[in-house]
């Protein structure tokens, strides 16, 4: 990317305010029961994060499975994210794929409740993450 230090920080300020307001769909789409959405707003919105939290440490990625080994590789083996963050978005993803990319798939409002707290708690530790690793 090459990016210079205000543009880096310019980025991670977007893709961090981006997982804001996509985990703000997720209660749009539970309201109106359309669940295969939230499932993949509320992927969306720790993607997102993950993505500031990577790029702001000079981590470069392409892909989502990148995001995921990266995060795992340099956060949550070091200790600096908790593993349970790191299942998290792995159930996340998973769903994300199977309702976005398989047929006969049907995602319930059951599927998405339970994880609707551990998102938002993993967005609010990544930005933590964030504002002490400038």
């Amino acid at each position: 990317m090459g990016l210079k230090d205000s543009e880096r920080r310019d980025l991670v300020k977007y893709r961090l305010e981006k997982s804001y307001s996509t985990f703000a769909e997720v209660q749009v789409q539970l309201d109106n029961k359309f669940y295969r959405t939230a499932a993949n707003r509320l992927y969306y919105a720790c993607f997102y994060a993950a993505a500031a939290l990577l790029i702001g440490n000079g981590y470069e990625t392409h892909s989502h499975n990148a995001v995921k080994r990266l995060l795992g590789l340099y956060f949550i083996k070091e200790n600096k994210l908790d593993k349970s963050y790191g299942k998290t978005y792995e159930l996340l993803l998973n769903m994300r794929q199977k309702g976005d990319y398989e047929d006969w798939i049907d995602i319930k409002e059951e599927d998405i409740a339970p994880l609707i707290e551990p998102a938002q708690k993993f967005i609010k530790e990544i930005e933590k993450l964030i504002n002490i690793n400038p």
